[in-house]
């Protein structure tokens, strides 16, 4: 058996066994002592393995189509909000409490640039 039988089987291994099992369905007078090893049983776990391939790629495409709305709203909250902010700026001004309220910055609260001058205009240390 499998050491780790939470991890998903490289895709080769399964074509390996699909390969196999389509080979041994070929063997007249295959009779295993082990009924879970019947060809009848077998067949039914790979028809029951093509159904769950097919429920899990039904719900990957539903994933991706909500994960796809929930990016568009997203999107659409965040550029509204930014024209609403651009809209605060022009009706209140750039220095208003009303910016500061959303969360914006009030332009005197921005430092003021400092001019370096030259080395060789500053006075001796």
């Amino acid at each position: 058996m499998a050491k780790d039988e939470s991890k998903r089987l490289n895709p080769a291994i399964i074509a390996n066994d699909e390969a196999a099992f389509n080979k041994l369905q070929g063997i007249a007078g295959y009779a295993p002592s082990n009924p879970a090893c019947a060809i009848a049983a077998l067949h039914e776990a790979f028809d029951q393995l093509q159904s769950e391939r097919l429920e899990e790629d039904q719900s990957l495409a539903a994933f991706t189509t909500a994960r796809d709305k929930a990016s568009a709203a997203e999107w659409k909250v965040h550029n509204l909000m930014l024209l609403a902010k651009d809209q605060v700026r022009a009706q209140f001004g750039k220095d208003s409490t009303q910016l500061q309220e959303i969360g914006l910055k009030k332009i005197s609260d921005y430092k003021r640039p400092v001019r370096k001058g030259n080395a060789s205009t500053r006075p001796p240390a």
